[in-house]
């Protein structure tokens, strides 16, 4: 059955569109244009409460009934549960795929959103912000190519952690950051990258 995905071209939305494509589920894909503030529509606030994409609706959830999920986080952890894949299978894997999920989730795209903010968008230059978030980021690398000297992928092999991290750092230069500086993060986003369901999910919606 065909899953709708509710998304919009930002990172947080291509994280749904590259899980769904690493997967081989078939969907249908819903603009939600966020420009136009598309978001607040009362049809799309049933799916997602918060107002933010991406979102999906499985048809065939858990119990056979229709489910919507919303927050990137639980979108991908659901979608891994469902097919049995992009989550390593045992303990300490799962562990380690669980902390950088959610060092992703709580850390790496928050700040660097707020990086791409106040570098690209705030209506008035604040040198303190840039100077903090840009600093931030250059840290939060700095842990990203720490983790990738020891492994391949965040949790040793692929996984729904590097599904959410990639589509943050594919806007590396949003925020300052040359990924020469950071050698062992430069081979781990060439890798993902040249994966083609990366290449299609990232084009999501067109």
């Amino acid at each position: 059955m065909t899953i709708d995905l509710y998304t919009w071209k930002t990172p947080n939305g291509r994280k749904a569109s590259i899980a769904l494509e690493e997967l081989g589920l078939d969907y249908a894909v819903h603009s939600v244009d966020i420009g136009k503030d598309e978001q607040f529509d009362p049809e799309f606030l049933k799916i997602s409460p918060n107002n933010k994409i991406p979102a999906i609706v499985d048809p065939d959830g858990p119990d056979g009934e229709p489910i919507s999920v919303f927050e990137t986080g639980a979108i991908l952890l659901y979608l891994a549960e469902k097919t049995g894949r992009l989550m390593p299978g045992d303990p300490r894997g799962h562990a380690l795929a669980m902390q950088w999920l959610m060092w992703q989730m709580g850390g790496f795209g928050p700040m660097l959103g707020q990086a791409h903010h106040f570098r690209r968008f705030a209506p008035e230059q604040i040198p303190y912000a840039v100077d903090r978030y840009s600093n931030e980021a250059r840290r939060l690398y700095g842990v990203l190519d720490n983790r990738l000297a020891e492994a391949e992928f965040l949790a040793g092999e692929y996984s729904v952690a590097d599904v959410a991290t990639y589509p943050w750092a594919a806007r590396h230069e949003w925020q300052g950051i040359a990924l020469e500086d950071f050698g062992n993060v430069r081979r781990w986003y060439d890798a993902i990258a040249a994966r083609p369901a990366v290449a299609k999910g990232m084009t999501v919606p067109a």
